[in-house]
């Protein structure tokens, strides 16, 4: 088996990094490569391994860089790096998180959210509508916040918000129904139905013997089950949804569609 050649990286390249802590579970990078070289693009991402302190200097790294297009955002600097850019697009607005910045013509950064809509992409090429259905969240930090918006958006029948800090997701969803986007979609942070999608939008299951983010019963009782954690590839969540016969969803199914919406972003759209 011969290998493909490596990208020809040179001073004409745009650098694109990917900014977590830790940064050995991103997989973003390799996608979002293969889609920069499958569309002809001179440009490469890399990951980068940024310390929480460190995040406001490396994003002012950036504005200094004129040949780095921008950075991807990931655990756990979604909602802090937020607050370090300029100017943040509506979805970011909303979800009070960034997980893409791009570097303008000027040095400023803008913030953009993609994982929202990225997560409804990988719902629907795994054949799962929430419209109409009743959904339980695990998790209130900065990919939850955009996957609960969306889904309140995409008219989910309710969504249950279940955090370990109880506070913190009765601020999400009403952060939800204040927006205005929610509809018809019933918030709270206790289920008033049972509830048929399961979620998992927290860190759980990145560790080995980290505890399942939903009981056995909810497992057992949901039509499908998502997670956005991307490695392991396989979580135990999705393997005892797999073993119930739900339908499964795994976190690189956010990750796939986001290519295409981080290409027009970098390019402009939205400003």
């Amino acid at each position: 088996m011969t290998r493909a050649d490596p990208p020809q990286v040179t001073g004409r390249t745009r650098v694109m990094f990917i900014m977590g802590d830790p940064i050995s579970h991103v997989v973003g990078t390799a996608v979002l490569n293969r889609a920069w070289e499958a569309a002809g693009r001179d440009m490469i991402t890399i990951p980068l391994h940024v310390r929480a302190a460190d995040l406001p200097h490396m994003l002012d790294t950036i504005r200094r860089a004129p040949n780095v297009a921008g950075t991807g955002i990931t655990i756990p600097h979604k909602i802090a790096a937020r607050k370090c850019v300029e100017h943040v697009t509506e979805a970011a607005r909303r979800a009070g998180a960034v997980n893409f910045i791009r570097r303008n013509a000027d040095g400023s950064l803008t913030g953009h959210n993609v994982d929202g809509e990225g997560f409804l992409a990988g719902l629907a090429a795994h054949d799962v509508d929430p419209a109409g259905r009743h959904v339980l969240l695990a998790g209130a930090g900065g990919v939850a916040r955009a996957i609960a918006f969306a889904l309140a958006g995409a008219g989910a029948a309710s969504l249950t918000i279940r955090n370990r800090d109880k506070a913190k997701a009765g601020a999400l969803a009403s952060d939800i129904a204040a927006s205005g986007t929610a509809g018809t979609c019933a918030l709270g942070t206790t289920p008033g139905q049972s509830p048929e999608i399961l979620i998992n939008a927290t860190s759980l299951g990145m560790a080995e013997g980290d505890p399942l983010p939903f009981s056995s019963p909810e497992i057992g009782a949901a039509m499908a089950v998502a997670e956005v954690v991307m490695t392991p590839a396989e979580t135990p969540l999705i393997a005892a949804a797999r073993d119930a016969g739900c339908t499964v969803v795994p976190g690189r199914a956010m990750m796939d569609p986001q290519a295409a919406l981080v290409a027009a972003f970098l390019d402009g759209d939205p400003a």
